[in-house]
């Protein structure tokens, strides 16, 4: 089988549920495909959903999911890591130890003769409180700080709160006004023909939409829906794991 397709995956949040049986056995087999046909992988974050590097520990818990990634990048895949709101304290693991590439802000790229904007999406909605709390999180020496707490108690109490959070949005639907922040993010992204193709995700609501000046495509969740998006023949699709196109 010739490789010839970008997947886009985002929101797995792995780490959230005690049990994660069927979301892993999913994603596993999604990997399978991607082995056989994938050129590039992107995660547009929030792939786990409380992400802290710690010098040498690394959550038991997401073993199975870093395996897999690595199995990719082991079978020839260029796999991509984008930075989300729950995963954005990212240091030198993916990339040192499981040869990930990791865009701490966003990823653009030229794939299949597109010129892509790929990124997590956050941003698009945040209030002015939320901003200051993700500056006073994504500053280095609070995370310093913070690592100086033993792992156990530090990735307890991190997972509560990234946990807490999650669960009071899971199963939302997402207003349309919120749909239309992002798809009018997007085309302004794509303003003056710099790029051509956006991806976003952080809403766990899949979205696709063509613009005049490209196509924007919001990657879903694969928490709970099992959305994904591909890229194959500079064409960009929608799709949901078991079943057709949407």
């Amino acid at each position: 089988m010739d490789r010839d397709t970008v997947y886009f995956v985002s929101d797995a949040h792995f780490g959230l549920d005690a049990d994660e049986a069927a979301k892993t056995a999913k994603f596993a087999e999604l990997a399978a495909e991607m082995r056989g046909r994938a050129t590039d992988v992107f995660f547009v974050g929030d792939m786990f959903d409380f992400w802290i590097e710690y010098r040498s520990v690394i959550r038991r818990d997401y073993f199975t999911v870093l395996h897999i990634m690595r199995g990719l990048v082991e079978a020839g895949v260029r796999v991509h890591y984008v930075g989300g709101n729950h995963d954005f304290a990212l240091g030198t693991f993916l990339e040192e130890t499981a040869g990930v590439a990791v865009h701490r802000g966003c990823a653009d790229a030229e794939l299949q003769g597109r010129r892509a904007h790929i990124s997590h999406g956050d941003k698009v909605c945040k209030g002015s409180l939320l901003r200051i709390a993700d500056k006073l999180l994504r500053n280095g020496p609070l995370q310093a700080l913070y690592r100086a707490i033993h792992p156990d108690i530090g990735i307890w109490g991190g997972g509560r709160v990234s946990a807490a959070s999650k669960r009071k949005y899971r199963g939302v639907e997402i207003p349309q006004k919120t749909l239309n922040r992002y798809r009018r993010a997007a085309e302004a992204l794509m303003a003056g023909g710099a790029r051509d193709l956006v991806i976003f995700a952080h809403t766990h609501r899949a979205d696709l939409v063509n613009f005049a000046g490209g196509d924007y495509c919001n990657t879903g969740s694969w928490l709970d829906r099992y959305d994904y998006a591909i890229l194959r023949g500079g064409k960009i699709q929608l799709l949901r794991w078991g079943y057709s196109a949407s």
